[in-house]
């Protein structure tokens, strides 16, 4: 009998590991925002595109943050995320108005405010490799520009940073911009200790109801 529920204990338990959702995490950052020197306009028909690596294998792309400088009063409703294989062409893997939320403001010497902008969406499962996030279309309440945040890439720690990055149809490059691309990796998660503590209460409760059945 011990040997039975210490063998439906140990299945119960590697079926809990492995249904558990991967949480985000970070899968490329090309640094904080700076916020104080250059950015480029990102709605009124105007597109910048910075290149990212995936270096964390097989992974879902599920959100994105990017540094904007908008008109103070004014609030960033959503944005449209383009991710594809070349600068603003190639094989196109994604392309949605993504809503945002607006967080982490502060104003900046030319009195715009400076903000994190995080968007979350059903992105695609991307290999290891070189891709591009093109960044355009948008929508505030205000109606006002809306500028991508230059910061060249410094204080970046991912593989392959810092971006490259253009402007308009990309004849020209320009410094990158501030930006994090989130999602999940296809390898197993590890529970949190009081996920696991709940889990293991109710593996005791299970474990009690069988010993008293066999009684």
């Amino acid at each position: 009998m011990n040997t039975r529920l210490s063998c439906l204990t140990h299945a119960l338990m590697i079926c809990f590991v492995f249904a558990l959702p991967a949480s985000a995490q970070t899968l490329y950052e090309n640094g904080p925002i700076n916020g104080q020197t250059d950015a480029w306009t990102i709605n009124f028909g105007f597109v910048v595109s910075d290149s990212f690596t995936i270096s964390t294998g097989s992974s879902t792309l599920t959100g994105l943050s990017f540094g904007a400088w908008i008109t103070p009063g004014d609030l960033v409703e959503s944005a449209e995320f383009q991710i594809s294989s070349e600068a603003m062409g190639g094989t196109l893997y994604f392309d949605q108005q993504v809503n945002v939320t607006q967080s982490g403001c502060f104003l900046n010497q030319y009195n715009y405010n400076v903000c994190t902008e995080t968007g979350s969406f059903n992105g695609p499962t991307l290999g290891n490799g070189t891709y591009w996030l093109n960044l355009q279309n948008v929508v505030t309440t205000e109606g006002d520009p809306v500028y991508w945040d230059e910061n060249s890439g410094i204080g970046c720690h991912s593989a392959g940073c810092p971006s490259q990055a253009c402007y308009g149809n990309c004849e020209g490059t320009i410094p990158s911009e501030a930006f994090t691309v989130l999602g999940t990796t296809e390898t197993g998660s590890v529970p949190e200790p009081s996920s696991l503590l709940l889990f293991s209460g109710g593996v005791l409760s299970v474990v009690g109801i069988l010993r008293r059945k066999r009684l």
